[in-house]
């Protein structure tokens, strides 16, 4: 209900005009290039040093959850629209969540500070998954290799993402946790952690405002924007989270990457859509649903932990 109602006040900003256009763009920005690096890093300034003990598990079950939702994204839009164009679409939106940007501050709000580490280092599959299969089912690209200038272009735009300011924060962090370094000065810790609170209640003010945009009907989505909803929100989800644990994966390794799992639809899809010149109505409607309803599905979903 906390974050909820910091939605709503962005909402309420959006419609008096206080957000969006521009500054939203540029807030944005702010929190992906600034705040979330800095909470990142923050996150192995507490005093108490993450268990660098999961690296290895949060890379595996991260990898395992791709490859398994790699498989889900081209089988199951078969039967969930009816439309041959629209698969690739609905693929992108069962397959990737928005973790940089609202992934961080829902797991740093249920699993405390220090876990937003964790969630960082599933974040590194997260990305390279996004920009090699996310964008193949987008722009309906074959899975098979490509001439050499548009394979260049592909490789480009990976190794770009794969730098970008949230992901040096995660290799640095990483850092810090290989060589334990616990004695950072508070002059540095401090001012860190200042800016990587701003990151939670940013986002989700971002998020409200982008609601209050919409158009009705677009908040009523379609039968295919709705099945994709649940399973997007739910049912994959607790799929995956039975699968780990069966599998023999810590609870805490399992829990966070449940919630990761969870979130709604990546925002990279629209701008995917976009750039490869795609209608954007269907991803934009999935994520405003996705979005609106994780505010409910999230702390439901939390109780199965």
């Amino acid at each position: 209900m906390t974050l909820f109602f910091i939605v709503i006040v962005g909402f309420v900003a959006g419609k008096l005009g206080y957000m969006g256009g521009e500054f939203d763009r540029k807030l944005s920005n702010v929190v992906i290039d600034i705040t979330c690096p800095a909470l990142i890093l923050s996150s192995t300034m507490t005093g108490t040093l993450p268990n660098r003990d999961l690296i290895l598990p949060l890379l595996g079950i991260s990898l395992l959850t791709y490859i398994l939702l790699t498989a889900v994204a081209v089988w199951l839009p078969r039967l969930l629209t009816r439309r041959k164009e629209q698969e690739g679409i609905v693929g992108f939106a069962l397959m990737f969540g928005n973790v940089g940007f609202i992934g961080y501050p829902i797991v740093d709000s249920i699993f405390g500070h220090e876990a937003v580490f964790y969630a960082a280092i599933l974040n590194v599959v997260n990305t390279f998954f996004v920009f090699t299969v996310g964008t193949m089912l987008v722009t309906q690209a074959p899975l098979k290799p490509r001439s050499s200038s548009k394979a260049k272009d592909q490789g480009k735009g990976i190794v770009s993402v794969l730098f970008t300011s949230p992901m040096l924060a995660t290799y640095l962090a990483m850092l810090i946790m290989a060589l334990r370094i616990d004695n950072i000065p508070n002059v540095i810790s401090a001012p860190l952690t200042m800016i990587g609170s701003i990151t939670v209640p940013a986002a989700l003010l971002i998020i409200g405002s982008s609601m209050s945009r919409l158009s009705a009907r677009m908040m009523l989505g379609s039968r295919t924007v709705w099945l994709t909803t649940v399973f997007r929100l739910f049912l994959i989800p607790l799929g995956l989270y039975y699968l780990a644990s069966a599998l023999g994966f810590s609870s805490l390794v399992v829990n966070i990457n449940t919630v990761i799992i969870a979130m709604p639809v990546a925002t990279y899809g629209t701008i995917l859509c976009l750039k490869s010149g795609h209608d954007t109505t269907l991803i934009t409607e999935v994520t405003f649903i996705t979005t609106l309803l994780s505010v409910l599905t999230i702390p439901l979903l939390s109780l199965v932990f």
